[in-house]
């Protein structure tokens, strides 16, 4: 096929956002008692939101079902093609669907309507034709009409779905504030996300367990050098025989030592160890554990438990985690 080169492609760029943020705006009005109803709906219902669509619309509403998901409000997708051939049988009474048309005739979804009054769940539907077969039949309407696509054509799904999609949204947002959704509760669906780690992270889900240096008070200079540099930590815990925690030993102290001491040789850990070294616990927070460094201009913290020696966690095991 010939493609043909507008010098006009940015205007027309231009225009289609034009087009989809005037829709948006129209659909302010949109939100009235329809949708405070559609809210309570939800709040109410001791069950999912199940999400339901065919094509373009389909894809809305796995963004919107993955939305609510993620702010709180437990939901799942249902292709309504796949409802017909079995997986309708993930909707329970106490479910509330919302179906996504902008027609409010699909096919798919039409041939579901009877399911949905023969188990009595409610029916929220989202569709661009509120006198539709798919509106009549269900519980609460919310219109999302649109006066047309973006496409000169008037045909591809474009600002119809920007406008449902920012419906799926407000709802959202407005479960969320209803619930009072947190931060933290945010951060508790997002483990692995940035929010999620700053949050939820512990010193005690960084720290590496194994190959702890250590030395006692009475080991020699060539001891504690041989352990430093065999553990790759630039440090090293001084315990004594009950694993309590006495001083640290970093490079920078061996560094002072050679230019304090010309005999070294001579010299124990507990002659060159700092005593009361910084520690945390496994169960402090990682973010605040590495402001701590930052803020105290070191690199590692011995991790305790009464003052018994668990390990060592370094900034950049902090740093790997994404918290810097």
């Amino acid at each position: 096929m010939e493609t043909k080169i507008n010098k006009n492609l940015i205007e027309l760029g231009k225009k289609v956002l034009t087009a989809e943020s005037e829709a948006i705006e129209s659909l302010k009005s949109a939100i009235d008692g329809r949708f405070e109803e559609a809210i309570r709906l939800i709040l109410s219902s001791k069950g999912k939101v199940v999400l339901t669509g065919v094509g373009k619309s389909a894809l809305i509403a796995q963004k919107i079902s993955a939305t609510f998901n993620s702010t709180g409000q437990v939901s799942v997708f249902l292709h309504s093609a796949d409802a017909l051939h079995g997986d309708i049988g993930i909707l329970d009474k106490s479910d509330i669907v919302i179906s996504i048309s902008k027609s409010g005739e699909t096919e798919e979804l039409v041939k579901l309507l009877p399911y949905f009054k023969r188990i009595e769940c409610k029916h929220i539907a989202l569709t661009g034709n509120v006198s539709s077969t798919i509106a009549r039949a269900s519980n609460c309407i919310l219109d999302v009409s649109v006066e047309e696509e973006a496409c000169r054509n008037n045909l591809a799904p474009t600002t119809s779905t920007t406008v449902a999609l920012a419906m799926g949204d407000a709802l959202a947002v407005c479960l969320m504030e209803a619930r009072d959704f947190t931060t933290s509760d945010f951060a508790r669906n997002h483990p692995s996300g940035s929010l999620g780690k700053k949050m939820l992270l512990t010193v005690g889900d960084v720290y590496p367990n194994n190959a702890i240096p250590k030395v006692g008070p009475n080991s020699s200079v060539e001891e504690v050098i041989m352990e430093i540099s065999s553990k790759r930590l630039g440090a090293t815990a001084v315990v004594n025989e009950g694993n309590t925690v006495l001083g640290i030993i970093t490079d920078g102290d061996l560094r002072r030592m050679l230019k304090s001491h010309e005999d070294y040789k001579g010299l124990k850990a507990s002659e060159i160890m700092s005593q009361n070294p910084k520690t945390t616990k496994p169960e402090v927070n990682a973010s605040k554990a590495l402001a701590f460094m930052k803020s105290n201009s070191i690199t590692h913290l011995i991790v305790e438990e009464d003052g018994q020696l668990l390990g060592f966690i370094h900034m950049h095991d902090l740093l790997r985690e994404g918290l810097g």
